[in-house]
Order: C-alpha cells, then structure tokens, then sequence
C-alpha cells in the first residue's frame, strides 16, 4: 500500500472507531432517536429470540443492525437511568424551593431594615432642616 491510501485507510479507522464510541456513550436513559436518524421502537422478544427470558423488552432502533452505530437498549437499564437522572432533578429543585424560602425571608427582614432605614432618614432630614434654620439665621 502506498503511504497516502495507508493514511487514509488508517483516518477512516480511526473515524469508525470514534463513531462507535461516541454511540455507546450517547446510550443514557430512554433514547428517544438512534444515532442513524431512526426511529425508536419499542420490542418485546418472543420466545423464539431469546429463550432464556421470553418477553424481554428492548428501546431499538427501527433500522438496527448490529454493526454499533444503532441503538438495542435493554428496556430495564434505559428506564432505570431515566428514573436515576428524574430523580437528580427533583433534588435540585427541592434544593432550589428551599433556597426561594429562605430568600423570601431575607427580602421580608430587608423590607423591615428599609422601613426602619427610611424613618431615621426622615427624622435626619428634619434635624439638619431645623440645624439650617438656626445657622443662617
């Protein structure tokens, strides 16, 4: 082989390789599209696919192959990683409803401090109106 079409060669490889990393780390949750663009359909295996577990349930995808650029996700391990990623987010929003309750009780103590604040600034103003007063006349 002559060094350009060894490197080309070599490039599409390389690509292929990446591909098909990047598909299995895109495998998280309920995969709503296949990499390929395909759509996701929902199988059950009969007992003739699969023996050992008749029934078993896959995310796949409508065009699967099994060359690794297509999704087959078992439906036990999408669910659980989309009920574990719900799960993250109803936390952070707890975490983010306490934080507004807390705030909000901060802003009714500030709304205190303003009134009290703005008393003394009244009460100041006058003072210096009369101290004015004495002093120039």
């Amino acid at each position: 082989m002559d060094p350009p079409e060894e490197r080309r060669h070599s490039k599409r490889q390389n690509d292929y390789i990446n591909m098909l990393g990047f598909v299995a780390d895109s495998e998280d949750g309920i995969p709503r599209r296949c990499p390929c663009g395909g759509r996701i359909i929902h199988e059950i295996c009969g007992k003739d696919d699969y023996d050992t577990l008749p029934g078993k349930r896959f995310f796949t995808c409508k065009n699967y192959e099994a060359d690794g650029f297509h999704y087959r996700q078992p439906w036990v391990i999408g669910v659980q990683e989309e009920i574990e990623r719900l799960t993250k987010r109803v936390e952070e929003a707890d975490q983010v409803m306490m934080g507004v309750s807390n705030l909000s009780k901060q802003i009714e103590t500030l709304e205190e401090q303003v009134k009290i604040l703005s008393g003394q600034v009244d009460y100041l103003t006058v003072q210096v109106a009369d101290l004015e007063k004495v002093c120039f006349e």
